[in-house]
């Protein structure tokens, strides 16, 4: 097992519990620390406050921020990864398998920086309508700040290798293949130079690719919007998502079956190394 892989399995191993932040609260706020403590490693980690209603009360929740400089002033690349689960489920591949990538990342990119800075970031409440994203979007946009892209990663390590184990929303199964054992990336318009450099490198460190570009920030599409994407989609930004397409492959999606056992981790490396070679070209 390469380090890289070790890595990953090190970061599920941790992850991976039942993390619903109202029903789950001894594994969200464990959860929650353990990624505010690995990515302390690399710098000065922003606690970003939101507030969402739950019932008739306000609670208080974080979006946890690493800003990683880049080499050259440039306008950053957002990666965002939720660390949230619902009840019931460990969330390997939804979504522990993002949030090690994440982690990952934030790993090498200290050592090597990029040429555009990197803010990585841990989303909370995107299982209750992407509230974090949401709230964080609405920073941005308050500040008037300007980012290149927005990088979802969304269920990342899931793969049947089988024919006929791959489902689309209507129509688009005429377009893409039925065999589920690839990442897809899901972008608007803005985003389209971003996913022919990602497909290329993907392709290159082993990942099959397909990627869609989706107009009208997904309005026709509902399922495309179902991730910490859509609020930067809705405000206009450069955004897309990577993902394994959740439910669309996935049989353990939301269920206690949602396992380490289930994910591969060869691919989920592929992945890791993909996105890699994509920040380093930008």
């Amino acid at each position: 097992m390469g380090s890289i892989q070790h890595n990953l399995l090190k970061h599920l191993s941790h992850l991976v519990r039942e993390r619903d932040p109202f029903l789950g609260t001894a594994g969200h706020f464990f959860v929650k620390e353990y990624i505010y403590q690995e990515l302390c490693q690399w710098g000065t980690v922003h606690r970003h406050t939101f507030k969402a209603l739950k019932k008739v009360a306000t609670s208080a929740h974080e979006n946890l921020v690493l800003t990683l400089p880049g080499t050259q002033s440039l306008p950053p690349i957002l990666i965002g990864a939720h660390f949230d689960g619902v009840p019931g489920s460990p969330g390997a591949d939804d979504n522990a398998s993002g949030v090690a990538v994440l982690l990952e990342l934030a790993r090498f990119f200290y050592r090597h920086p990029a040429r555009y800075p990197i803010h990585l970031i841990g989303f909370d409440l995107e299982e209750y309508g992407c509230l974090g994203s949401q709230a964080y979007v609405q920073d941005l946009k308050s500040r008037q700040a300007k980012i290149t892209t927005m990088m979802s990663l969304e269920m990342l390590g899931y793969i049947d290798p089988r024919p006929n184990t791959q489902s689309y929303p209507a129509g688009l199964k005429y377009f893409y293949p039925n065999t589920g054992n690839f990442i897809a990336l899901l972008g608007n318009f803005r985003s389209i130079p971003t996913m022919l450099r990602m497909s290329r490198h993907f392709k290159q460190q082993g990942a099959p690719c397909e990627w869609l570009p989706i107009p009208m920030r997904g309005r026709w599409l509902p399922d495309t919007r179902r991730s910490d994407h859509s609020p930067f989609w809705d405000a206009g930004y450069s955004a897309l998502m990577v993902t394994d397409t959740a439910n669309m492959r996935n049989p353990h999606y939301h269920r206690a079956s949602d396992k380490i056992e289930t994910l591969n981790l060869d691919f989920l490396s592929a992945v890791f190394n993909g996105l890699m070679k994509t920040l380093q070209s930008f």
